[in-house]
């Protein structure tokens, strides 16, 4: 199972802790991530509970009027962000180990067959569904697949552990083109400066030309890749299971800096006020300078660390495997909040709340005192 947060396209939709393609895709790139999302900060009150019946690894997408959860028995939830009641729910008959997407007036997601979850699934299928209904719109049989889609401009991008990068028609589910990477991917697709970035299980970052898949650049040698890679201001950062986190120019993949933590690094970076903030396994969280790598600050937590972070409103949002969540101030990585609950990616926002990811359950929260 891999961490990797959400990837978004509505105007309805606020969504942290991915490369958000509508940012990535300007030329200097905005802070990957995070949200503005003012007044959105701890203290919280909570309006409801999602209880699902299996563990939720990865966080929701928030938009088209619901929030949209899959489970790691391969149900895909539409919940009311009102009361936070199920509107409408999809299985699978797979693994869900991704988070879905929205773009298009469409709901995308990825599932794969495994025995933990007991899946009757071959292999791994993305689908298309009607946002209102969960009505399947179309379907296509890939590889097994961790890999969370990503849709930039009509065109929906994807990846499977058979090591291959597709991008299809968003509305069709026609092939546009198919690049063979040459080990298994468990990583999720970036977008940023026309490009799709993305690293593999042979310690291999690629860059491929968005449009027509073809290899732009190839850089080897940095263990392997589970976690997906953050860009911005031409800088492309990622954590390796080698133990490091990494940037590289979005250009040419040259190896800007790298910088050493004590275990393996499967959390995405988030990417905010130009800090690369990012946990390892050895149970500690990392601020890094974005254009040197120096350590900016650093925040012990009590287990080892897996999800990727995200930065709500100036507060960084994370969890470890001692099932808690907290929340620091960005600039200085003081505590401001930590709940009982958690171990992968913790949160977004969305409609005005902050909505926590528990082991099994999605907590709606709202400030106690809003606008501050």
């Amino acid at each position: 199972m891999r961490e990797r947060p959400v990837a978004a396209d509505d105007a309805d939709t606020t969504a942290v802790g991915s490369t958000s393609h509508r940012d990535a895709a300007d030329e200097v790139a905005s802070d990957q991530s995070a949200v503005a999302a003012t007044g959105l900060r701890p203290p919280f009150r909570r309006l409801w509970t999602f209880r699902g019946r299996h563990l939720l690894e990865f966080p929701p997408v928030v938009g088209y009027g619901s929030v949209f959860e899959e489970a790691f028995d391969g149900r895909l939830y539409s919940i009311d962000p009102a009361s936070g009641r199920i509107r409408w729910r999809f299985s699978s008959h797979g693994c869900g180990w991704s988070s879905p997407a929205l773009a298009d007036h469409l709901l995308f997601a990825t599932f794969i067959g495994n025995q933990e979850c007991k899946a009757t699934l071959q292999g791994g299928e993305l689908l298309a569904l009607s946002p209102e209904t969960g009505r399947v719109r179309w379907r296509r049989t890939i590889g097994p697949s961790e890999s969370s889609p990503l849709v930039e401009d009509g065109t929906l991008y994807v990846a499977d552990q058979n090591g291959y990068v597709y991008a299809l028609d968003a509305r069709t589910g026609r092939l546009r083109w198919r690049y063979a990477t040459g080990a298994p991917i468990k990583a999720s697709p970036s977008f940023a400066y026309g490009r799709i970035y993305i690293g593999n299980y042979a310690g291999e970052m690629l860059a491929l030309g968005a449009r027509t898949g073809r290899l732009v650049w190839r850089s080897f040698g940095y263990g392997n890749f589970y976690s997906t890679a953050s860009i911005n201001a031409g800088r492309v950062y990622v954590g390796s299971l080698d133990g490091r986190v990494y940037a590289f120019s979005a250009r040419s993949g040259a190896v800007l800096w790298s910088f050493g933590t004590g275990s393996y690094v499967y959390a995405s970076p988030a990417v905010w006020h130009g800090l690369v903030l990012v946990g390892s396994y050895d149970h500690t969280f990392y601020a890094l300078d974005g254009g040197t790598g120096s350590l900016r600050w650093t925040y012990r937590a009590r287990a080892a660390i897996s999800g990727a972070a995200s930065v709500v409103d100036g507060i960084v949002y994370f969890s470890s495997f001692d099932h808690r969540t907290y929340g620091l101030l960005g600039t200085r990585g003081r505590l401001r909040a930590e709940w009982p609950d958690g171990e992968y990616s913790p949160a977004v926002a969305g409609n005005g709340h902050l909505y926590l990811v528990g082991l099994g359950r999605i907590y709606a929260l709202a400030p106690l005192r809003p606008g501050r």
